[in-house]
């Protein structure tokens, strides 16, 4: 097997995995307070405590991943051309 299929190859499997991956399972952990909907902070003793909301994820928790974003406008998009 050639190098250049070879690569071919493994795109199209992390390709095919990561739309597989959006198509199961479309919202992922926030990245900025993960999955926790609001930060940690600790008091004057070291303990800690609940900080603030997350502002990225509104406090869910939770935010939409990136390929079922491009999704989910492309498909927008299509819907609204054929109307």
């Amino acid at each position: 097997m050639s190098l250049p299929l070879l690569a071919v190859a493994c795109l199209l499997v992390v390709t095919l995995g990561y739309g597989g991956k959006c198509w199961l399972s479309p919202f992922g952990d926030c990245r900025k307070c993960r999955g926790m909907g609001h930060a940690l902070k600790t008091d004057r003793k070291g303990r800690l405590k609940r900080g603030r909301d997350c502002r990225r994820c509104k406090a869910t928790g939770k935010r939409i991943r990136v390929g079922r974003w491009i999704y989910n406008r492309a498909a927008r998009t299509y819907r609204a051309g054929i109307r």
